[in-house]
C-alpha cells in the first residue's frame, strides 16, 4: 500500500500538468486528445475522464455568466471616435471638452493646445483624447459638435468577442488547475513531489496573471469609449485691395535691385582698379621714354 501511494500521486500530477499543457496549447485548444495518452488500466481512465470533463467546464461557465447563450452572444466592441472642430476660442473648446468628460463619470487622457501661423495670421489649435463611458459615448459625441463646426468626424469599431471569450475560458481552465495543483501539494510527502508541484503551480500562477491583466485591459477598452478631438481657429483673413500686396512686392523689388548693384560692384571694382593701375604705369613708362 505504502509503494502505491507515491505512484498513484505522481500519476495524478502527470495528469494536471497535461491537462494544464493541452489547455493553453496554441492559445485556443482546451480538449486534451485521447491518442495522446495510454493508460494501462480502468483508473487511469477515469482520471482522464476526469481532467476532460474540467477542461470543458469553462466555456459552459461563460454560457451561464450571460456572456453567450445558445446563439445569442454579446458582443465585446472597442469603439474609438475622432472628431475635428472649427471653435472661436481653441483653449476654452478644450476646457470644455473635459468638463464634458467628467460630467459623464469619464475622464482626460492627454490634451494640448498650442499657436499655429498663416503667413501674417495667428491662431490657437489643440486637441484632447477622452474616455467615457460606451453607454454614454453618442451622447457625449453630440454634445461635442454643439461646439463649434464639425469638419470631419469618424467612428469604429473593434469587435473583440472571440479574443475575450477565449481568454476568460482558459483563465478559468488555469484557475481550476491551480486548484487541483493545491490540493495534489498537500498530498505530497517527499521534498521531490513538493518541489515539483510549486514548480508547476509557480508556472500556473505566472499565467493567470497575465491573462488577467489582459482581460482587465479588455474590460477597460471595452466599458470605456475614447474620444479624439482637434480644435482650431478660424484663420484671420483682411482684404487690402492689393496695395499691400502692391507695396511689399515693390521693396521687394528695390531690395533685389540694391543686391544686384552691391554684387556688381564687388565683382568689377577689383577689375577697374588694376586697370586703373596698369594704365597709369604705361602712360608714366610713355612719358619718360619721350622725354
Amino acid at each position: 500500500m505504502k509503494r502505491t501511494y507515491p505512484l498513484l500521486f505522481i500519476f495524478l500530477l502527470t495528469c494536471v500538468i497535461a491537462a494544464g499543457c493541452l489547455s493553453t496549447e496554441n492559445g485556443q485548444s482546451y480538449a486534451p486528445q485521447e491518442e495522446s495518452f495510454s493508460f494501462g488500466n480502468k483508473m487511469a481512465d477515469m482520471a482522464f475522464d476526469e481532467d476532460r470533463d474540467f477542461l470543458y467546464d469553462a466555456p459552459s461557465n461563460v454560457a451561464d455568466s450571460g456572456e453567450a447563450t445558445g446563439s445569442s452572444i454579446t458582443r465585446k466592441v472597442i469603439t474609438t471616435s475622432d472628431v475635428s472642430l472649427e471653435v472661436k476660442n481653441a483653449p476654452e473648446a478644450v476646457d470644455s471638452i473635459g468638463a464634458i468628460a467628467s460630467e459623464y463619470d469619464g475622464y482626460v487622457s492627454s490634451s494640448s493646445v498650442y499657436d499655429t501661423y498663416y503667413g501674417d495670421s495667428e491662431s490657437m489649435s489643440g486637441y484632447i483624447s477622452i474616455r467615457v463611458p460606451a453607454a454614454e459615448h453618442d451622447t457625449v459625441i453630440d454634445r461635442i459638435e454643439a461646439l463649434g463646426k464639425v469638419t470631419s468626424k469618424s467612428t469604429s469599431g473593434v469587435d473583440v468577442t472571440e479574443e475575450y471569450i477565449d481568454v476568460e475560458a482558459r483563465l478559468s481552465n488555469l484557475e481550476k488547475q491551480e486548484q487541483r495543483l493545491q490540493e495534489i501539494l498537500e498530498m505530497a510527502t517527499t521534498v521531490e513531489d513538493v518541489l515539483e508541484v510549486e514548480k508547476e503551480l509557480s508556472r500556473v500562477r505566472g499565467e493567470v496573471e497575465s491573462l488577467t491583466g489582459r482581460l482587465n485591459y479588455l474590460n477597460d477598452r471595452i466599458d470605456f469609449s475614447t474620444i479624439t478631438v482637434s480644435v482650431s481657429e478660424p484663420r484671420n483673413i483682411t482684404h487690402s485691395w492689393g496695395l499691400r500686396d502692391a507695396l511689399s512686392d515693390s521693396v521687394r523689388g528695390f531690395i533685389a535691385s540694391v543686391n544686384g548693384i552691391i554684387v556688381f560692384i564687388g565683382v568689377a571694382l577689383p577689375i577697374v582698379i588694376f586697370l586703373t593701375v596698369v594704365g597709369s604705369v604705361v602712360i608714366f613708362v610713355k612719358r619718360r621714354v619721350w622725354r
